[in-house]
């Protein structure tokens, strides 16, 4: 079984800084950081339960909800992971997103 604690903590450290955020900084660009990770990990975990199925994509529920989008599609993206190679890019994204949200 494949170690998914790294990406786990890596999203919960970056939900934890959007929630600590200012508002101002979540509209400049975070939540909207935080919002396409979100669904990029929420599409890929689909893909890999349903790989015949178009992934559905993640709604909009604003910006003070970017965090938790962010911790649901991480942790489910984690649960269904088994490559290494796989876990590595989304510890990527999830560490571009932050560095992009600069929070």
């Amino acid at each position: 079984m494949l170690d998914t604690t790294p990406l786990t903590a890596a999203v919960d450290q970056f939900a934890d800084r959007l929630r600590a955020a200012p508002q101002s900084r979540l509209q400049r660009g975070a939540a909207t950081e935080a919002l396409a990770l979100a669904r990029e990990l929420a599409a890929r975990a689909q893909r890999i339960e349903e790989p015949e199925a178009q992934p559905r994509e993640m709604p909009d529920a604003g910006m003070f909800a970017a965090a938790d989008q962010i911790t649901v599609a991480g942790r489910d993206l984690a649960l269904v992971l088994t490559d290494p190679e796989e876990l590595a890019r989304a510890l990527e994204l999830v560490e571009e997103a932050q560095k992009r949200a600069g929070v």
